[in-house]
């Protein structure tokens, strides 16, 4: 007896899994101005230490309550990928430490432009980092984003670096972990692990100094402080479970949730400026996006023998 139609309806129902699980992470990425919104006076650094401390709690746990332990085969081994997990925690730290900034100090819509030309940056990595060949669609994507920084810089008075910043911080981070053989949370442990002591150090000197918020002030503030560690894990654990779920394709056109729910909370609950001349930027950047974007799909519909695959590593 044939299973086909139960094979077609456990797949279909997979990818619905899988789409279903990859909107709830970018929503989730997405409405991250709103938690450190509630938290922005706090010092930026202390929620960088806080977020480190309590993610590497609740990955590290995660992990442990499933029997896993290769994070930390990895972190103590000298290896290539340790190497790589250390650069990535330091790339990562920089991104979340301007993030919180940008939210603080009210620039969460220069944060989502971040995200927004993040793809782009990846582009232009791999052509200066592995030298790689541009399509023609993918020149003209750059160009419409040079043009992009050109108007949004004159539109700021300044280079719009905070964007900036995020993009490459972000594109760099991907880069380093693309050629890591450890799964996402896997990854995370071992990055939080790598800061952690300095984390620990600093919280400490906080609360010596007398500076610290912890402790002292709200206990919704110091519980929002704790909480850091389930919002940056339930995402990734979501993530992860899209990513193997559904085509590659679908989960990079879903990830412009992100940015584009990070723009809404910005002009639309925070109240943040949007003149034409910023949203002329933004505009071209979206032109840009539409146009990487149709190269991709074109690229995914060529005939698999022309289309080079990466090795699984």
């Amino acid at each position: 007896m044939s299973t086909a139609p139960d094979d077609d309806l456990s797949s279909a129902a997979e990818q619905r899994t899988g789409v279903l699980a990859g909107i709830a992470a970018y929503a989730l990425w997405g409405g991250m101005p709103l938690v450190f919104h509630q938290i922005q006076e706090v010092l930026p650094a202390e929620v960088l230490m806080h977020r480190v401390v309590w993610s590497f709690v609740v990955v590290a746990g995660l992990l442990g309550l499933r029997g896993k332990t290769g994070w930390w085969t990895v972190l103590r081994t000298r290896s290539a990928v340790r190497v790589r997990l250390a650069a990535a925690a330091a790339l990562i730290s920089v991104n979340w430490l301007v993030y919180v900034w940008a939210v603080s100090e009210e620039h969460v819509i220069e944060a989502a432009l971040g995200y927004y030309i993040n793809p782009l940056i990846t582009v232009a990595l791999g052509v200066v980092v592995l030298r790689e060949h541009l399509a023609r669609l993918q020149i003209v994507a750059l160009g419409f984003a040079l043009a992009a920084v050109a108007v949004l810089t004159a539109a700021y008075g300044r280079v719009p670096w905070i964007a900036l910043i995020l993009a490459c911080s972000f594109a760099g981070y991907g880069y380093l972990k693309k050629a890591v053989p450890v799964p996402a949370t896997t990854s995370l442990a071992v990055e939080t692990a790598v800061l952690l002591p300095f984390a620990v150090v600093g919280l400490v000197v906080l609360q010596v100094r007398g500076d610290a918020s912890f402790l002292h002030g709200s206990g919704g503030r110091d519980l929002l402080l704790v909480a850091l560690g389930v919002v940056t894990a339930v995402p990734l654990v979501l993530f992860g479970t899209a990513a193997r779920r559904i085509p590659l394709t679908l989960l990079g056109l879903l990830q412009y949730l992100t940015p584009t729910i990070q723009l809404l909370c910005g002009v639309v609950v925070l109240d943040e400026d949007m003149p034409p001349e910023r949203l002329a930027g933004f505009v071209l950047v979206w032109i840009a996006l539409v146009i990487l974007g149709a190269d991709a799909v074109r690229e995914s519909r060529r005939p698999a023998e022309l289309v080079p695959v990466a090795e699984a590593v």
